[in-house]
């Protein structure tokens, strides 16, 4: 996959590189041809108006109208004058001829084309005589194509005895883009280098961290749940290496929950199912008298209540996740709710001497909810309250009145209280504040959860604040009428 991506990455820079330079070369051709094109034209028109106007002034000089008698007989100056024109212009071919295309003198690059009894075709003379000023392109010399460009001379009187003719290559790169064109290339293979270093400390960047991710993974799924990766790269893959972090806390605080619970629901089933059959074997055998069956029957029967109350628990978590369980708002007295709450835990109550108080807006409020869900979310607060309060210590259920119909409930107790830590965690699934079992012999952690989960789903908030060793508040939200 990394091999493919870095070669993915090296392709589309080279095939942006390479479209780029080309265009870049075909516009600079286009334009720089174009130019020389053009300054070419002219100086070939400026080549030809001279020539003539010298050919002309010879004419007018000597004694005699025939062309081919004055190229030969001038004492080689046309030759020379022409001779030294084509030399100082580049790729340049210059040619006398009669009106019938006969060429009594050739001049420049390809002069050697037309030596001997060299004739002009037809068609390609009867063109100048009918086009005037324009450019012609053929193949009448080696190098072909020329481009060509003709004007008549005429004598004294006025009547053309014949043409002369200049050409030059119709497509030549000037030394000009020659020059550029290399300098391009050169260019082009220096930046193509720079880009594949450039691709491969990118690229490297890049796939290192996904490399290190990758491993950190496969680990991870071996079981090697601590695991953690590096968050460094660009943006992008450092937030998805933050993002495998904290995949692989929650995954490692869950693993360690569902052991925690395993923990707890084996020792909760295992010691009254030992209790039990303890019992229930012992009354069978006769080893326990039948004056004290009733006493055994009795501790029988809370254990069986206890394992009843761990599988309702369960079952409830079950249906929460499933999204089976629906709520019905009804209204109902919260305040009259918390005190037959607090009455049912009475002997509790009384055996740590507890100081009971309620601080109500009113005495009677009345909260639009699910009865039966806010009941147990009230019942499992106040247990645990209970639970974990100090000798003579204070238990406090407050209700107050808060903006946008809303009430306020609030459960105080003085006790051990929660730590940072605790209170971080203390709504998640399975977990327990009380690790040693000290004084919650028969908690398995889902109290609180299902607390939270039936709070939410009521589009309510619940939260808990401590002042550890000291006193710790459960809050919550309910809508009112």
């Amino acid at each position: 996959m990394f091999r493919s991506l870095f070669s993915k990455y090296i392709s589309a820079f080279l095939l942006i590189n390479v479209l780029s330079f080309a265009a870049i070369i075909s516009i600079i051709t286009s334009i720089i041809n174009g130019y020389s094109q053009n300054v070419q034209r002219e100086s070939m028109k400026m080549i030809t108006a001279s020539s003539r106007e010298y050919v002309s002034s010879q004419l007018e000089s000597s004694d005699t109208d025939d062309l081919s008698e004055l190229v030969s007989k001038n004492n080689g100056s046309i030759d020379r004058i022409f001779s030294a024109v084509t030399q100082n212009a580049e790729n340049i071919t210059m040619l006398i001829s009669d009106t019938s295309g006969n060429v009594f003198g050739a001049f420049g690059t390809n002069s050697e084309s037309f030596s001997g009894e060299t004739v002009i075709p037809a068609d390609f003379v009867e063109f100048f005589k009918e086009n005037n000023g324009e450019f012609l392109s053929a193949d009448i010399a080696e190098d072909s194509p020329h481009l060509f460009y003709s004007m008549p001379i005429e004598n004294e009187s006025g009547e053309q005895i014949g043409y002369i003719f200049v050409g030059a290559p119709e497509r030549m790169l000037s030394r000009l883009l020659s020059v550029i064109v290399r300098s391009v290339i050169l260019g082009i293979i220096w930046i193509m280098l720079a880009t594949l270093i450039a691709v491969y400390v990118i690229s490297e960047r890049i796939i290192a961290p996904l490399k290190e991710i990758s491993r950190a993974a496969r680990k991870f799924a071996s079981g090697q749940l601590d695991v953690r990766v590096r968050v460094h790269g660009c943006q992008e893959v450092a937030e998805l290496g933050a993002a495998f972090n904290n995949m692989a806390q929650s995954l490692e605080a869950s693993e360690k929950m569902r052991n925690t619970f395993i923990s707890n629901v084996s020792h909760d089933l295992r010691t009254p199912m030992t209790s039990i059959s303890g019992f229930v074997d012992g009354i069978l055998d006769g080893v326990i008298p039948p004056e004290k069956h009733k006493h055994y029957l009795k501790i029988v029967s809370e254990e069986i209540k206890r394992l009843s109350r761990l599988v309702v628990s369960l079952l409830d978590i079950s249906r929460i996740q499933a999204g089976e369980r629906k709520f019905t708002m009804t209204p109902f007295d919260v305040c009259e709710m918390s005190r037959q709450i607090l009455f049912s835990f009475e002997k509790k109550i009384d055996s740590k001497n507890l100081n009971i108080e309620f601080d109500f807006d009113e005495e009677n409020i009345t909260a639009i909810a699910d009865r039966d869900a806010i009941y147990q979310v009230l019942y499992n607060i106040c247990d645990n309250a209970v639970k974990f309060s100090k000798e003579r210590g204070t238990l406090r259920i407050s209700v107050k009145k808060q903006k946008n119909r809303r009430y306020l409930v609030s459960i105080y107790n003085e006790g051990v209280g929660l730590s940072p830590e605790d209170l971080t965690h203390i709504f998640e699934r399975f977990y327990k504040s009380d690790k040693s079992r000290g004084l919650d012999k028969s908690g398995v952690g889902l109290g609180l959860y299902i607390c939270k989960t039936i709070i939410e789903a009521h589009g309510e908030e619940i939260w808990a604040t401590s002042d550890a060793g000291k006193s710790c508040t459960f809050s919550f939200t309910v809508k009112g009428q």
